[in-house]
């Protein structure tokens, strides 16, 4: 005994020396705070958790602990991606993934995070290269919950592309691996058997899958995982009784986060079975624990989900209410729209626009009130703004209202929306009251004829083809509201236009007898609190051209007569074909504060970013090299840029929102005005479009840009080489008319 006594006593007094050693107590502090933020994330809490994993950090660092300062650096990636800050979380994971390290599971971990990040963010190029030198790296150190986690994430980005067979196949060796992410990849496998139209396939998957979630211990992962298989499931009795036991387990766990989210997902099942009561009261009690917890992100969700359920029952004031507070929580995000929660990911067009849509159907019914049309023109533009949000894959945009007649007292303001079964127009003119129009027309028959009227304005196409659509959509968007525009003496039309409009120029909208370019100055905004009014300064250009042929593309030779004209007639600076290359115009443009840069060069516009970019003589210049070379909105007006000119530039062809790229382009320029070409037009009716341009924008009589660019379509019009739409409407003025 009396040994066992000496023994326990050299016990006690060693324990107590190592705690009096600073090094081990700080050890201990760094592992503490590190289980700390690991059961703050477990239980929904990400802001408390990344805050565990700064201070673990700096415990790590006074230590000068490397792989514990890089796996608390991984741990904060994944907290600011769960709090929805994906650039912060991409810088520090690209970080990471710089430094020199040996191969190892933690190695691994942090190209298997990036690869994650950048799919959420749209770089699928890139997910899939830091995806697979995870899995490359699993596999060297035979990691294999590691190597299935890389599989899981290449298959979800193969996915994200719409590549289900090479997905099925990831998930299906995913699968495979007994770890923690086995349950991941059946759900995955599911979805992906799903849009291959192999159902009994997934119902069998499904039932193996279900038995085996309940059976697990309850973990936020397996919670979540209970709750997406409950939303894949075709029979709503088996869903509801597993998000119910969910619900429980959620509350013992007290994770309100997975709770909130397993609420209103059985409110959700409610409201497809038109249970309208039950619906409203789970999606409250849903929207209660968001609201507490401060999640927009899911409280948009919600508040969208009880506005669809009262509007089902025609309480239209409160479902009024709703859908405007789902709309300022999508405001009031603070992080790029690109994933509702962790680990899932979801499509504006599914989840964010139709928020919009549904409000300003709600709204526009019929004896509308004009606080009605005042919202449902705020929620256009909210729209136009939230959409090119989503394209630059973050919140970047502010607005702030200014009425029209501040800007132009002889412009109306015409917003055309599609909505399922119609197509809506409110009128805005000078110190009038609000006016809108109904067109009953489906969706499908106004997108129809959309994508015709684009089709029919190849230069081969007949009159006959061509004007019975061109005269149609007037009849839509111009005819109701001719006599207004007559009467208030209207002499610019400026159109906020809405989806699949945007692709069709607005000057060849025909009403039997003239276009529309031959009675109104025409131009487009996504949003006019867009763009910062120009200060007057004298003119002076930057000009940049490629008339000779690069990088695969046809050469342009009226390019060089065009730079030459527009050199001789205003001060410039010209690039032309060897001299233009991304560095010389990004010094160029730094050197003077140029009011107009013109760029007569081959170009794209699509409603991806990364496809929507500008040719240079050796590279190509994308819209985050633009924004950075011609600076951005927080430049002083004086330096502003006043017009950006692109001549010889084209939306992508089948891509039926391409023309979004052009809005980001003259958005993301700085500049208040920008022309551009929805197509490639003829070489030769481009320069003599640009050069009456030109003309008529110096002159001194010009009454305004939009002005100038009708002078010009006018011109060609009136010869008889170019009076076919396609050599004069594709011109398309973006942004500030005046």
């Amino acid at each position: 005994m009396k040994k066992q006594h000496i023994l326990a006593l050299c016990l006690s007094c060693v324990l107590v020396l190592m705690l009096q050693c600073p090094g081990f107590a700080q050890l201990e502090t760094a592992q503490s705070w590190n289980e700390t933020g690991r059961r703050q994330f477990e239980q929904g809490q990400p802001e408390l958790a990344l805050l565990s994993w700064q201070k673990a950090e700096k415990q790590y660092r006074d230590r000068k602990d490397q792989p514990g300062i890089l796996g608390s650096q991984l741990n904060q990636a994944k907290a600011l991606e769960a709090l929805g800050f994906y650039r912060r979380a991409q810088k520090l994971l690209e970080q990471l993934t710089a430094t020199q390290q040996p191969d190892s599971t933690l190695r691994a971990n942090q190209f298997l995070a990036l690869g994650k990040n950048l799919r959420l963010i749209g770089d699928f190029a890139g997910s899939q290269q830091a995806l697979e030198k995870s899995l490359d790296i699993a596999q060297k150190v035979t990691s294999n919950s590691d190597v299935q986690a890389a599989l899981l994430q290449l298959g979800n980005t193969a996915i994200a592309q719409q590549q289900f067979e090479p997905a099925l196949s990831l998930f299906q060796q995913a699968t495979t691996y007994e770890a923690n992410l086995q349950c991941a990849a059946a759900l995955q496998q599911i979805k992906a058997l799903q849009k291959l139209g192999r159902i009994p396939e997934a119902v069998a998957l499904m039932k193996q899958l279900q038995t085996k979630l309940t059976e697990l211990p309850p973990t936020q992962q397996t919670l979540y995982e209970r709750i997406e298989l409950a939303t894949l499931a075709s029979n709503h009795l088996d869903s509801a009784k597993l998000l119910a036991i969910t619900i429980q387990a959620a509350r013992q766990l007290k994770n309100k986060r997975v709770e909130s989210y397993a609420l209103g997902t059985l409110a959700h099942l409610y409201e497809q079975s038109k249970q309208w009561s039950d619906a409203a009261q789970l999606t409250k009690q849903a929207l209660r624990l968001a609201t507490q917890l401060n999640i927009p992100e899911i409280s948009y969700q919600w508040q969208w989900q009880l506005g669809r359920i009262l509007k089902a029952q025609n309480k239209t004031q409160p479902a009024a209410i709703a859908y405007l507070e789902a709309i300022d929580s999508l405001k009031t995000l603070r992080r790029d729209i690109a994933a509702i929660d962790q680990s899932i990911q979801f499509s504006f067009r599914e989840q964010i626009e139709p928020v919009y849509r549904e409000f300003v159907d709600l709204l526009l019914v019929e004896q509308t009130s004009q606080e009605n049309l005042k919202k449902a023109r705020q929620v256009i533009e909210s729209l136009q703004v939230a959409e090119l949000n989503n394209f630059f894959r973050e919140a970047c945009l502010n607005t702030s209202t200014e009425p029209i007649e501040s800007i132009d007292p002889t412009a109306a303001v015409i917003y055309p929306i599609i909505l399922p079964n119609r197509l809506e127009v409110i009128l805005s003119l000078p110190n009038q009251p609000l006016k809108h129009f109904t067109t009953a027309r489906s969706q499908s028959e106004v997108e129809d004829t959309i994508f015709k009227m684009r089709q029919s304005l190849r230069p081969t196409s007949f009159e006959q083809e061509r004007l019975p659509l061109a005269q149609t959509l007037y009849s839509w968007l111009i005819q109701p509201a001719k006599a207004d525009l007559e009467k208030n003496q209207i002499k610019t039309i400026a159109f906020v236009l809405d989806g699949s409009l945007r692709n069709i120029p607005m000057a060849a909208l025909y009403n039997g007898q003239r276009y529309l370019i031959e009675d109104y100055q025409i131009a487009v905004t996504p949003s006019l609190q867009l763009f910062a009014a120009p200060k007057p300064r004298k003119p002076q250009a930057l000009i940049a051209g490629l008339s000779e042929a690069v990088q695969n593309e046809t050469p342009l030779p009226g390019v060089k007569q065009e730079v030459e004209q527009i050199r001789s007639m205003l001060p410039s600076k010209v690039l032309l074909n060897q001299a233009f290359t991304a560095k010389s115009f990004k010094t160029s443009a730094e050197e003077s504060p140029f009011s107009i840069v013109h760029l007569a060069t081959h170009g794209q516009f699509s409603s991806d970013p990364d496809d929507t970019f500008l040719l240079t003589w050796d590279s190509r210049i994308n819209l985050e090299q633009l924004r950075t070379i011609l600076g951005n909105r927080e430049l002083e007006q004086s330096t502003s840029i006043d017009l950006l000119i692109l001549s010889a530039c084209q939306t992508a062809q089948g891509d039926r929102r391409s023309a979004i790229g052009l809005a980001g382009v003259a958005v993301r320029s700085g500049a208040s005005s920008t022309l551009a070409s929805l197509w490639m037009v003829n070489d030769t009716s481009t320069t003599s479009f640009m050069i009456e341009f030109y003309k008529a924008f110096l002159s001194s009589n010009a009454s305004s840009k939009a002005g100038s660019v009708r002078q010009a379509q006018l011109k060609l019009l009136r010869q008889k080489e170019f009076r076919h739409p396609y050599y004069w409407a594709s011109f398309v003025l973006v942004g500030r008319w005046i």
